[in-house]
């Protein structure tokens, strides 16, 4: 467990401000964005509303969140309605988990070019995985698959990678039957890492002769295409890291893996220890290490702790969760009617027509903390708007 009470915004809110003002910061405005959404989340800042309970009458101040994707805070409730529009594609058939990371020294270069180095990282691995799929040496068939981006490793340094989903098969290139994979066995992860390797360093050679690429620093000289080649010559050569784990053991386990991954940040309020005079420490997972050994904590100053975490500070509009062939948003409806009745499956029971549920079985959307009855709204209040109802209040203004 982490420090009670502890949460990132805390961080922000003590050394955030004389962070700003550092002339070595470097901070661009979708950074300073992230900052104040998170610092302002959950306090009088953003508004919020007064609840009363029916049962116990009960006062609470509840107040607004700022619904940043980026807020350790706000993606319990984004990431439980993007599961339920999802349990509709599920299929009952084994999935696989496939992850592509980039090597380090282009993972370095892709941080002042974010949006074009993961977009590339999101279509490279999706063209990967169909490509093999279809291959009669191997699948034989068009797959679909969900992809989604993380950005860091577990010591919060920049590690962009993309974790894929993929169910154990496909269909076949008439569409007229389902090719399952081999038990235990989705695709050869060597085949898969070569034409990933070889297809992103053609496609981020185009990138680079087309201007795309922006250079800065010790990198600076990469923007001479000539130094570029050179650059490129040895990750041609060296291992880049693809691997599949074990088939999700049933549809459930698929959905409860995407309720960590989807909509994660860099790291959980969960995972903090401490701040004192020391700086914030952090448990983080040394995968290098084995059992017990890799879980440890980390202590960073607090400016290094800030700027780690704002590394993963996504472009705007730039979307992190992506899904190709056969659940690409396109024929998604059309595809998965199709393979459902070539398994002779019914639709989930998440595709069906909704029924009114009964009035008694709606969970309320605010619960009293005391007596767990339904609470309702009876003021709201705006940005720094003085409260009337004399309430107690769930945290800080």
């Amino acid at each position: 467990m982490g420090a009670p009470g502890l949460e990132v915004a805390d961080i922000f809110r003590v050394h955030g401000p004389a962070w700003r003002q550092d002339q070595h910061a470097h901070l661009s405005l979708g950074q300073r964005k992230v900052m104040s959404a998170i610092e302002q989340c959950r306090t009088a800042a953003l508004g919020g509303h007064v609840l009363r309970c029916d049962a116990c009458e009960q006062v609470e101040i509840a107040y607004n969140s700022c619904r940043n994707r980026h807020c350790p805070k706000c993606q319990a409730t984004a990431a439980r309605r993007w599961l339920e529009a999802r349990q509709a594609d599920l299929l009952p058939v084994a999935y696989y988990h496939v992850v592509f990371t980039l090597p380090a020294p282009i993972g370095a270069i892709a941080y002042a070019n974010k949006a074009v180095m993961y977009g590339l990282l999101f279509d490279i691995a999706a063209e990967t995985l169909r490509t093999i799929a279809a291959d009669p040496r191997h699948l034989g068939a068009q797959i679909g698959a969900t992809l989604v981006l993380h950005t860091w490793g577990s010591a919060l340094t920049h590690h962009p990678h993309v974790h894929g989903i993929v169910p154990g098969g496909g269909l076949s290139s008439d569409a007229e039957r389902w090719v399952a994979c081999r038990p235990g066995f989705f695709l050869p992860v060597r085949v898969l890492s070569r034409l990933f390797r070889r297809r992103f360093l053609e496609e981020l050679g185009r990138a680079h002769d087309s201007g795309q690429l922006q250079f800065f620093g010790e990198h600076a000289a990469l923007a001479d295409a000539a130094a570029f080649a050179d650059w490129l010559a040895p990750l041609r050569q060296c291992e880049w890291v693809v691997y599949a784990k074990r088939p999700f053991a049933g549809p459930a386990a698929v959905l409860a893996y995407l309720s960590r991954y989807t909509h994660r940040v860099a790291i959980s309020n969960g995972r903090l220890v401490a701040m004192d005079e020391h700086g914030v420490t952090f448990r983080w997972k040394d995968y290098r290490a084995k059992g017990k050994t890799r879980n440890k904590t980390m202590t960073l100053e607090a400016h290094e702790f800030m700027r780690r975490f704002l590394l993963h500070v996504l472009p705007g509009g730039f979307h992190r969760i992506r899904h190709y062939g056969l659940f690409a948003n396109a024929g998604r409806r059309a595809n998965l009617a199709r393979v459902r009745a070539l398994l002779g499956c019914e639709a989930s029971e998440a595709t069906q027509a909704p029924q009114a549920a009964p009035a008694e079985s709606i969970r309320p959307t605010f619960v009293c903390p005391c007596c767990g009855g339904a609470m309702r709204i009876i003021e709201t209040f705006l940005c720094h708007q003085p409260i009337r109802a004399q309430a107690r209040s769930r945290g800080p203004p």
